[in-house]
């Protein structure tokens, strides 16, 4: 066993090197979780460390802003110190540590592991393991913050309560090899106390002499805006906003939320593409994570940042736009499937349209009753096709009609000619509007002709 309390390098065997392929499920049938909490269990069943740190802080903050002026310098160094222990989490703990999403040196490692420890969130160690659970488990009861249960619960409550099981395996030896992670998981109470207390007080007091101030406003009142700032991630995140690239998840992309996380607000895209250093891929979106980590790298602190490959960033993009374009196709009326249609040959179309205004266009006869009246050119230029063939004049001849006009009168088809498509307008015959009309994947290849039966009339006069 090292110092530090790990195993030594041999020994780091991936934790889930050997899980069965049926991991998930097998684990939620055979695991118990622990009773469902209730007023008659709760004093047993809060985390009361957790409690203490949650509710004290802004307690102690608040009711100490109450007596303590805030001075324009320590207002400045709390917005700064909080963006640095924020970023310890959102570039370090987060897109650094795990998910390996660019590399960075040892200064940057160091500056980043005191930072995290300043946010006051729990070593890098502990902080990844339960983050790969939860992109791992995403939404299900091994997710430790599970979006299904409530805003409540995943913004704060998996942390007031003690566990109710054991959260989904999630390989870390990556980081018990790594003595930097080692180091601040062995010193981490006096990283703590050292970072989230006594550096922004002692700034604060040596610099212009705010001591109370500094502790007040700059470490604790501070501490509290990067806490919910940081679990707005694992909440709002999942509850407020769109889904681009996938709906499968609770992920979302809001610009509300990369405001409040410094950010991590475009979370439908990274739990799309977790290896992205990225989150904000448009150069418009608020990422100043992702801009710190650039910039790192621009002065040789930071290396190898991974970038999705562009052509699957647009792929799960498309996805969805085509997604939300069938949700609207199916709330549209569509023409009959051609296969639905009687076949009927050329003397039984003539003498059906005595009774009726059948027209000819395009190898489908149409029932043009209802539009008479309506036809802008006048009625007359449809009775005088009635029973006759009209494709020559509907395609040009006397008027190329607009898209609209053949998508609504495709609406119309109650027959189909037997050898009766002209040649050279096959591209014709399916309107405008059902040529670009998505499709699923076990649609494709049906023709809308392969039932069509010739019918000499049956089904057109009904």
């Amino acid at each position: 066993m090292s110092p530090d309390g790990l195993a030594p390098d041999a020994e780091h065997v991936p934790a889930d090197a050997n899980i069965p392929d049926n991991y998930v499920s097998f684990t939620l049938k055979h695991e118990k979780a622990l009773p469902p909490v209730g007023w008659e269990n709760i004093a047993n069943e809060l985390n009361w460390l957790h409690v203490a740190i949650l509710f004290g802080t802004p307690i102690l903050g608040f009711a100490g802003a109450f007596f303590t002026p805030l001075r324009w310098q320590t207002a400045l160094w709390s917005v700064l110190y909080y963006y640095m222990t924020g970023l310890g989490i959102t570039a370090g703990y987060h897109r650094l540590w795990a998910h390996r999403s660019y590399n960075a040196s040892r200064p940057l490692q160091y500056f980043l592991a005191l930072c995290g420890a300043g946010a006051v969130q729990g070593s890098i160690r502990w902080w990844a393991r339960g983050h790969r659970a939860h992109h791992r488990y995403t939404d299900t009861d091994l997710d430790p913050y599970n979006a299904h249960k409530g805003l409540l619960w995943s913004h704060i409550g998996w942390m007031l309560l003690k566990p109710r099981r054991k959260l989904g395996v999630a390989d870390i030896s990556d980081l018990s090899k790594n003595d930097i992670v080692r180091w601040q998981h062995r010193y981490y109470l006096q990283l703590l106390f050292s970072m989230g207390i006594i550096v922004p007080t002692l700034v604060a007091g040596l610099g212009w002499g705010d001591w109370k101030g500094g502790y007040v406003y700059a470490a604790i009142l501070r501490l509290v805006f990067v806490h919910h700032s940081t679990f707005c991630v694992n909440s709002l995140a999942h509850w407020l906003g769109e889904t681009p690239f996938d709906d499968k998840h609770t992920p979302r992309d809001h610009m509300l939320t990369a405001l409040v996380t410094i950010g991590e607000g475009y979370h439908n895209f990274h739990h799309q593409f977790p290896m992205d250093y990225r989150n904000a891929i448009k150069w418009y979106q608020y990422d100043p994570t992702k801009w710190f980590i650039w910039a790192c790298q621009q002065i040789g602190l930071a290396s190898h940042l991974k970038v999705f490959p562009e052509n699957e960033v647009r792929k799960g993009q498309l996805t969805m736009q085509l997604k939300r374009l069938r949700e609207t196709q199916e709330l549209l009326t569509w023409p009959s499937d051609n296969s639905h249609l009687a076949v009927i040959n050329w003397e039984s179309y003539q003498e059906q349209a005595k009774s009726r205004p059948l027209i000819c266009v395009g190898g489908f006869i149409h029932d043009v009753t209802d539009f008479l009246d309506e036809h802008p050119g006048g009625r007359h230029l449809l009775t005088k096709n009635i029973g006759r063939d009209a494709t020559t004049a509907f395609f040009g001849g006397v008027y190329d009609h607009s898209n609209a006009a053949h998508n609504l009168l495709a609406m119309k088809r109650v027959g189909i000619l037997h050898g009766g498509s002209p040649h050279g307008l096959e591209d014709k015959m399916i309107p405008p509007s059902q040529r670009l009309r998505v499709a699923r994947y076990n649609e494709i290849g049906t023709s809308g002709y392969s039932s069509a039966a010739l019918s000499d009339g049956e089904g057109l006069l009904g």
